[in-house]
């Protein structure tokens, strides 16, 4: 053997050297992020489309007209004249018929029950549109890493919106009761689910536009303070849409109808004329309108501060989204205003209703970029 050169290669073979992949946090975990992502849009626009439907269903006081829950069979409406004479004589069985509406005919009946079926259809739809994306996705093994639980969470809390649903309008479904409309706690529940399933949808949609990497490379810049505000201003913006659905639920907004004062003073008469004192925050017009006014001032008040604040945000985008919050924000409250001094008519109501929709919308992308914030190049400014 010959003595060898500890600088020698052991290979007469050129070695060859890798070049560094990029992605590799993305890979295996990534997924059909685009086509998840219009996915979830989809269902977002129809969540927010059952909102408005449902908004108008109850507007137009026709949430009792279907008197049973049939989750399959309910699916086909009535097809021949015996058929809607049969619906008919079920809803002259309950209260909203016999207090309310004894000057109905087969016509008249037929309009609120058509909203009412339209609405529940459309959360079949959704129903649906869930189901063949989920497991299609699933089954095609493109659901990233860690969503898969993510991704159920909007199907059962859909599957518990129907269910929430029927115990909203079963309230209402009452002979010798004297209930004309929903239980109005019942009517917020119904509502405020919504709101979470749009929620959670939302936030899926804008973790879905941007890669793993990005998002981990863009928490390292998380505005804490920020972020926990606007955190801050999304529970109150809820609170606020729930009291609003107080004040739908017992047509409150009808009640008073001059601004600021109510009924010309600033406390509204008869706050506490239903006994037991409880229940005036949900049956009594007077104090329920004046606690979803006071609470909008409020929020209108904390929206200031955490629209200040993010002022000082090093990131152009971040600073954009909160104005566009603001303003919002600003808007919903002036279209409030308008509402009550109408007197709460069909088309402003529901403009109010769209607009706390879009408010939701803009408050959760703007807590997005206050977490997952985008670098902004300094030279570009």
């Amino acid at each position: 053997m010959s003595n060898r050169s500890i600088f020698e290669e052991v290979s007469t073979e050129k070695a060859e050297t890798k070049a560094p992949e990029p992605g590799l946090i993305d890979r295996g975990r990534g997924g059909a992020r685009r086509a998840i992502r219009v996915w979830l849009s989809v269902l977002f626009a129809l969540v927010v489309a059952m909102i408005v439907v449902g908004g108008l269903t109850r507007l137009t006081d026709s949430g009792l007209s279907i008197t049973e829950w049939r989750p399959v069979t309910g699916a086909i409406p009535p097809m021949s004249e015996a058929d809607w004479l049969a619906e008919f004589e079920k809803y002259k069985q309950i209260d909203q018929y016999q207090i309310m509406n004894q000057w109905m005919e087969l016509s008249d009946f037929k309009v609120i029950y058509w909203w009412e079926w339209g609405h529940r259809q459309l959360g079949r739809v959704v129903g649906l549109v869930w189901v063949l994306g989920f497991f299609g996705f699933l089954i095609a093994r493109q659901i990233p890493a860690g969503w898969t639980g993510r991704l159920a969470l909007p199907g059962l809390l859909g599957g518990m919106q129907g269910a929430i649903g029927w115990w909203m309008v079963a309230s209402g479904v009452t002979s010798g009761g004297g209930m004309t409309a929903v239980a109005s706690y019942r009517l917020a529940t119904h509502l405020g689910l919504a709101f979470v399933i749009l929620g959670f949808l939302g936030w899926y949609i804008l973790m879905m536009g941007r890669e793993e990497r990005d998002l981990m490379q863009a928490r390292r810049g998380k505005e804490a303070k920020l972020f926990s505000m606007s955190t801050g201003l999304m529970h109150f913006a809820f609170l606020q849409i729930l009291l609003g659905a107080l004040v739908a639920g017992i047509d409150a907004g009808r009640s008073f109808t001059d601004w600021p004062l109510m009924g010309g003073q600033v406390l509204p008469p008869n706050m506490w004329m239903v006994e037991p004192i409880w229940k005036n925050f949900f049956e009594n017009p007077g104090l329920v309108q004046f606690v979803h006014r006071v609470s909008g001032y409020l929020l209108m008040a904390f929206g200031v501060v955490v629209w200040l604040r993010s002022r000082g945000s090093a990131h152009v985008a971040t600073r954009f989204a909160f104005n566009v919050v603001f303003a919002v924000l600003s808007l919903q409250m002036l279209v409030g205003v308008i509402t009550v001094i109408t007197a709460a008519p069909v088309e402003i109501a529901i403009v109010h209703q769209l607009i706390a929709v879009l408010l939701w919308a803009v408050i959760l992308r703007a807590r997005f970029l206050a977490g997952y914030p985008i670098a902004t190049s300094i030279k570009g400014h």
